[in-house]
């Protein structure tokens, strides 16, 4: 049994420990809006969990012990910046990951994109640009690449720069093989690439029809008239309010009937925009957009 004077002291360790959690998240509220007034990207709304990790990263990166010690440099030197926004980054990526998903955009998405005289497809947060060229490749197997126009953004210009030159090490191309074959690739992966050392180059035939360009998912708008639109594992890393907002951005840049395609480990269950979409195919990741009924006011 604790005595009077033993309940006191684990009281104030107690106390102790609340007020360094709390002065924990003082600082980083310190830090994110100072990243927000000063740089524009707003990481406010981030989940806990992984804003946490991705915090201590930087912290261990720059050796430092405390976030209040990582503000001022955040303020005041722009490679200290840097840093910090490719640690916050996501760049997890692989050409034709989940090649089950990619099977069914093949069969159940890349199929009714024919109907249309051009097509528009919209690829948000597309890291280093892998996962851009696997669709650039299922359009060209399908007759479809000529009519078509690929936005593929991130706010990560050091990963945009890798995608933009298509190039990527020769270690990975086993993988990347078996994955266009389970995703119903036609040919030969290597058709659509060459070797140059330990890397790989993609052809102009796919880098041509792909526009790369910087967009920031937390605070800028869509684009208009989208036929497709991936975003994938990248909701999961936004609370409920960002996470809403992001999928409202989605929806309102895609044409009635229009396709979104998420990440494994995502859903538009209990979303703000549940009722605008309808799944593709039960318990897959791929929606199609509702057309809209509006009220009719003739009566």
């Amino acid at each position: 049994m604790l005595t009077s004077q033993s309940q006191d002291s684990v009281a104030i360790i107690q106390s102790t420990l609340l007020t360094r959690a709390q002065r924990r998240n003082l600082e980083i509220e310190l830090l994110l809006q100072s990243v927000y007034q000063l740089y524009g990207y707003d990481f406010r709304n981030y989940a806990k969990a992984s804003l946490q990790r991705r915090i201590n990263n930087v912290l261990k990166g720059e050796n430092l012990q405390s976030v209040s010690q990582l503000i001022p440099l955040i303020i005041h030197d722009p490679f200290v910046f840097d840093r910090f926004l490719q640690q916050m980054s996501i760049t997890v990526t692989a050409m034709f990951r989940d090649p089950g998903l990619f099977l069914l955009l093949k069969q159940q998405v890349i199929t009714k994109l024919q109907t249309y005289p051009r097509i528009n497809i919209w690829h948000a947060g597309c890291a280093t640009g892998e996962e851009v060229y696997s669709i650039a490749i299922m359009l060209h197997e399908a007759g479809l690449l000529e009519r078509s126009r690929i936005y593929a953004t991130d706010y990560n210009n050091q990963a945009l720069s890798i995608a933009e030159k298509g190039i990527y090490p020769l270690q990975n191309m086993r993988q990347y093989s078996e994955n266009y074959q389970r995703a119903g690739g036609e040919h030969s992966l290597s058709d659509y690439c060459h070797q140059k050392y330990s890397e790989v180059l993609f052809e102009p035939l796919l880098r041509n029809k792909i526009t790369f360009a910087h967009h920031n998912l937390m605070k800028d708008q869509g684009f208009a008239q989208m036929h497709l639109i991936l975003c994938r594992n990248v909701l999961i890393y936004f609370d409920n309010h960002l996470k809403n907002r992001v999928l409202q951005v989605i929806s309102n840049s895609l044409v009635a009937r229009g396709f979104l395609m998420l990440g494994d480990k995502e859903t538009l269950n209990l979303s703000s925009v549940t009722s605008q979409f309808e799944s593709v195919v039960a318990r897959s990741r791929i929606y199609q957009k509702k057309i809209q009924v509006l009220p009719d006011k003739s009566n």
